[in-house]
């Protein structure tokens, strides 16, 4: 039966001692793709690269622009089980999938993975720059140097490293979407270098936006609010998602299904009038 998006609830207790996690452990399973999703070849013969791609929104973003007919290359640290789902859930759309293992904070990698995606899966039109990390902490003074600068290398250095390396196989109609979050509107006080690194993807989106307009290249970004994915067990403390999303209007956490279809969208001749654009699927997020 498929899993419901509708229960006012937070998630049972739970933590993972891994970063950025893993999706096979959690409780319940994130809801990758609706049962009753119907594809319409939005994205029928395009190629795409979705960074993060092997759990959580990048999982899901993968599977979706698989059922709309797009062929996908994921990038991961080192989560092989998640992406090997991830992989199998893509080939059973009846599309190619390879998985491409690596640091995305380091920039010979990004130049090695987007030749290896442009020779296997025959091109590239679409960048999901989706891939993040996050640490919680209380007090600025807990937030190291070192933390500061991984957060940064992995958060907002790979978009530089990622859109030069595919930037020359962009053509006209192109496509840059990043993964941006509520926390750069609202920020955070447990999240600072996180959000701090939200905020730079904002403006980035709005300057590449102006940059790439004249060589027919859009770019945009999607904001989630709070989201069940390997990354809420993985930062936080086990009674943090019990909690987790409650504070929304909508009473609940979103599932990675109902963030995809906006990256879908953005990725379609639909929003061929979109650039420098950001979609705002937070369940009515609030400050707190």
């Amino acid at each position: 039966m498929e899993q419901s998006c509708n229960t006012q609830r937070g998630q049972p207790a739970q933590s993972q001692e891994s970063r950025p996690g893993s999706e096979r452990e959690m409780r319940p399973q994130p809801l990758v793709i609706r049962e009753n999703y119907r594809g319409s070849g939005k994205l029928r013969g395009r190629k795409a690269l979705v960074t993060g791609g092997d759990s959580g929104i990048g999982r899901a973003v993968a599977v979706h622009f698989a059922r709309e007919g797009a062929d996908v290359a994921i990038v991961y640290l080192e989560e092989h089980e998640d992406a090997e789902e991830t992989r199998r859930l893509v080939e059973a759309e009846g599309r190619t999938c390879m998985s491409i293992a690596g640091d995305v904070g380091d920039e010979v990698f990004c130049r090695r993975a987007v030749e290896e995606t442009v020779a296997v899966i025959d091109g590239l039109d679409i960048l999901v720059n989706n891939a993040g990390q996050q640490f919680a902490e209380q007090d600025l003074e807990e937030v190291t140097e070192e933390q500061i600068e991984h957060t940064f290398r992995t958060n907002v250095f790979s978009h530089f490293f990622m859109i030069r390396a595919a930037l020359p196989h962009l053509e006209n109609g192109g496509n840059i979407i990043a993964t941006t979050s509520v926390t750069a509107y609202r920020g955070s006080s447990h999240l600072l270098d996180y959000s701090a690194t939200k905020g730079a993807i904002l403006a980035l989106i709005r300057s590449l936006a102006q940059a790439f307009a004249k060589r027919g290249i859009r770019v945009n970004g999607v904001a989630p609010g709070p989201i069940w994915t390997p990354l809420i067990p993985a930062t936080f403390s086990p009674g943090h998602a019990e909690k987790f999303g409650l504070n929304t209007l909508m009473g609940r956490a979103g599932e990675p299904a109902e963030v995809a279809p906006a990256y879908v969208f953005l990725a379609s001749e639909d929003a061929s009038y979109f650039t420098g654009q950001v979609l705002h699927p937070n369940g009515g997020d609030v400050m707190t």
